[in-house]
């Protein structure tokens, strides 16, 4: 890996993860998004897009099949409710690109309540990366669906401290 995406991918100075085109492409073919609600005008992946400026957390996202690779910083828990509360309305389907974080809050709280949850072999090169990040990632669909309506609920070991 070259110093710069070391300096960019081991660092804080932006949140922001380009998603590959290729991976996307791909995801498209499946879902046919028809909506980007955070990411800048360069990176866009739909022809409806929402940049920091528009603050897609305020746009209503339903009857779109939405794709959404947030921000990775601290505020990602808001973007990951937004897609949760977003994915439950009728007609609305919202495929959530994220780290694999599952010993957060906003995994257990959001993520654990979709109806599918993909983890992705390997590691993803972001932007102009050489190489892969240093986080695996996964996929989180919310589709339309209330999980209240569904049956079962995960099993999950909580780690007493």
């Amino acid at each position: 890996m070259d110093k710069k995406a070391q300096e960019t991918m081991f660092s804080s100075k932006s949140p922001e993860w380009e998603t590959p085109q290729d991976f996307f492409n791909k995801l498209d073919e499946r879902w046919n998004f028809t909506l980007d609600p955070c990411c800048t005008t360069e990176t866009a992946k739909c022809e409806t897009f929402y940049t920091e400026e528009d603050n897609g957390l305020d746009k209503n996202w339903q009857g779109h099949r939405v794709f959404m690779n947030p921000p990775y910083g601290r505020g990602i828990h808001v973007w990951i409710e937004k897609a949760y509360r977003e994915g439950i309305k009728k007609n609305t389907v919202v495929v959530c690109l994220l780290p694999a974080r599952t010993d957060t809050r906003w995994f257990h709280e959001y993520c654990m309540k979709a109806q599918s949850i993909k983890l992705i072999k390997g590691r993803l090169k972001f932007g102009n990366a050489t190489a892969g990040a240093p986080f695996p990632s996964m996929l989180v669909v919310f589709n339309g669906r209330d999980p209240a309506t569904m049956y079962g609920t995960p099993n999950i070991f909580t780690l007493k401290r």
